[in-house]
């Protein structure tokens, strides 16, 4: 089953994704996405280890999440990936040096390969996102081109996903239910 639990910044997506993938009762592996550039991500993902069970395997992956989650995907396993955001602004920034058709080019091979992998894992995985599109468009190419691409991501991860959740100050909102 694929879950994607999304909403704003701090609004208790991660939190409820560790829950999910807690109560899943299967071998937990947290794919982090998270690169440690500053000192205000090094304390953003130490809060996020300090809660994390120590029983919980942590995989870091900051570009090729497709081969990561083909790698370690098993029935018996939730692999818990946070967050598709932050992974897809480390995709756009990859190549900045390259030519904007590089740079593309390697955005979506990267994405296809998650749309493709997703349906075939076996397993959980409960993948972590962030809503960027409820606010003001943005100044500046670069950060229009992250919001729609985000929006784009989001939503092919959606239709994909048997369960989604918006979450916005900590409370859940089911989008999408598993049949039953």
């Amino acid at each position: 089953m694929v879950e994607l639990i999304i909403g704003g910044a701090r609004s208790g997506k991660s939190a409820l994704a560790e829950q999910r993938a807690e109560a899943s009762q299967r071998a937990v592996i947290y794919i982090a996405t998270a690169q440690a550039k500053d000192a205000e991500m090094v304390e953003r993902i130490a809060h996020h280890q300090a809660r994390r069970p120590a029983a919980w395997l942590l995989v870091e992956e900051p570009l090729q999440l497709a081969t990561v989650l083909k790698k370690h995907a098993a029935p018996d396993r939730c692999l818990l990936v946070d967050c598709l955001t932050l992974w897809l602004s480390n995709l756009l920034f990859a190549h900045a040096g390259n030519a904007d058709k590089r740079r593309d080019k390697w955005l979506t091979q990267e994405t296809v390969a998650l749309f493709t992998v997703l349906p075939q894992l076996p397993g959980r995985v409960i993948l972590v996102s962030n809503e960027v599109g409820l606010g003001i468009i943005p100044l500046g190419e670069i950060t229009r081109r992250f919001v729609d691409e985000a929006g784009r991501l989001n939503q092919r991860v959606a239709t994909l996903a048997d369960r989604v959740t918006f979450v916005a100050a900590g409370l859940p909102l089911e989008l999408k239910s598993p049949a039953a």
